[in-house]
């Protein structure tokens, strides 16, 4: 598959895990977690959500048992998810007054994580 269909593909994967993240960060929060904690559990909903959708319409099965892609994927969305959480966390610790910053932190984050996943995904989940 061409690399601009993939990116594409990518990155509609990468906005129905950005829908993940935001529904499953506002349950948390209304659940009383704070917005660190619910952060990290929103991560781990949103990365399972792309690692399905990526699978199947973007890399395709990367010819290894399921539990190891999940884990490679997981750790490959990692070093985004870093980039990701520190931009959330520095917009939400800057900003706390703000209305929905949490969400705004979450959107900030996905696209700042986005290109080290794609890197992380292209050549290291779902190699051939």
């Amino acid at each position: 598959m061409k690399l601009g269909i993939q990116v594409l593909r990518f990155g509609v994967a990468g906005v129905a895990g950005l829908l993940v993240d935001l529904a499953v960060l506002e349950l948390a929060l209304r659940a009383g977690m704070n917005p660190y904690a619910g952060r990290a559990v929103s991560f781990l909903c949103a990365v399972f959500a792309t690692w399905q959708i990526n699978r199947r319409y973007t890399f395709h099965p990367a010819g290894i048992s399921l539990w190891t892609e999940w884990w490679r994927y997981l750790l490959a969305m990692s070093g985004g998810g870093a980039v990701n959480f520190a931009t959330y966390s520095a917009i939400v610790w800057t900003f706390p007054n703000v209305p929905h910053i949490a969400s705004w932190g979450v959107c900030a984050g996905s696209l700042a994580g986005m290109a080290v996943n794609f890197v992380g995904a292209r050549w290291f989940v779902f190699q051939r």
